[in-house]
């Protein structure tokens, strides 16, 4: 018999809901690791991310004219920022067609702070193809059939 995954589902959006999110986390123990990245985008917008590469995630965004997709570096991911409240609840990858996401943990909805374990990471000097391999690898893939993705 083959062996279920059971998920929690975590809500997050911006500030002004405009930009929400639905992430299925798979349930594999009290805590949910976390990044702490040192770049100065993250660092300015105080962005803590998370992923799983057995998670997915669905993205819903209301007003499509109120977000803006923010690229820098190696211009791999866009970070999606809401135009209207300045929250950057997710950053997204398209990888050999299939869209790949981390979230903020600062968006979530209803998760206790204590269950997130921080790590600071740095990834400067990784090359555009290691850091794509990266995400294929650690990044959350998005719902198969999801409707509504901009």
């Amino acid at each position: 018999m083959p062996d279920t995954v059971s998920y929690r589902q975590i809500h997050g959006s911006c500030h002004c809901g405009n930009i929400r999110i639905t992430f299925d986390w798979p349930e594999s123990g009290p805590t949910i690791p976390v990044r702490a990245c040192g770049c100065a985008l993250c660092t300015k917008h105080r962005a803590v991310w998370t992923s799983h590469p057995d998670g997915r995630f669905h993205l819903r965004i209301a007003d499509d004219s109120r977000v803006t997709r923010y690229r820098f570096g190696t211009k791999t991911a866009d970070f999606h920022i809401c135009s209207t409240c300045g929250v950057v609840p997710i950053a997204t990858c398209i990888i050999e067609g299939a869209r790949y996401a981390v979230v903020n943990v600062n968006t979530f909805d209803g998760v206790d702070r204590s269950q997130l374990v921080e790590t600071p990471r740095d990834f400067e000097g990784e090359t555009t193809e290691n850091r794509l391999a990266r995400r294929r690898r650690s990044w959350t893939p998005e719902i198969q059939g999801a409707q509504g993705l901009r």
